[in-house]
């Protein structure tokens, strides 16, 4: 069965960047987002794509950009919707869905699951997650890590199925 997986870290205002950039550094998050993902297709929109200062390793990128004459700044498959970047994820294959707002937003309805980092803090953004429809989403796990010295704010592993 094809896995779609939203990931992503919001804090508790869904806040997810502001200027194309965390608001926040979380080593455990980013050690969680780099286990999950390796080895998989990785699915994003273009200001994402260009947040990276190079590829992440051992990840196929799918850049999803309306703009048709798009040249990436590194190796990747360009798309030009989120229904052609899925069409390239196989029925028995693992692709995750990381971001940016909009990119969150249309995927919602076609998500198998969301891992979301939950950050208990709020912040100014200019890019929002999408809210979590609990009529269509269960949350099945959570798992709290208190901030500690090399995290200024608690935060909560949160991940959801699809009813």
């Amino acid at each position: 069965m094809q896995e779609l997986i939203i990931i992503a870290a919001a804090g508790e205002n869904n806040a997810l960047g502001l200027n194309n950039d965390l608001p926040w550094h979380l080593p455990d998050d980013f050690k969680r987002f780099k286990a999950l993902t390796s080895g998989h297709k990785i699915i994003m929109g273009r200001k994402t794509l260009e947040s990276f200062p190079r590829a992440l390793p051992n990840r196929e990128h799918i850049v999803v950009t309306r703009d048709t004459s798009y040249t990436p700044k590194f190796p990747c498959t360009v798309t030009h919707s989120i229904n052609k970047a899925i069409e390239l994820v196989g029925d028995n294959e693992r692709a995750f869905i990381i971001g940016g707002g909009e990119i969150y937003k249309q995927s919602m309805h076609i998500a198998t699951s969301i891992e979301l980092t939950r950050i208990h803090s709020s912040f100014e953004a200019d890019t929002f997650f999408p809210e979590i429809d609990r009529s269509q989403w269960e949350l099945i796990k959570e798992e709290y890590h208190p901030k500690d010295d090399a995290h200024k704010f608690d935060f909560t592993y949160q991940t959801f199925k699809r009813k």
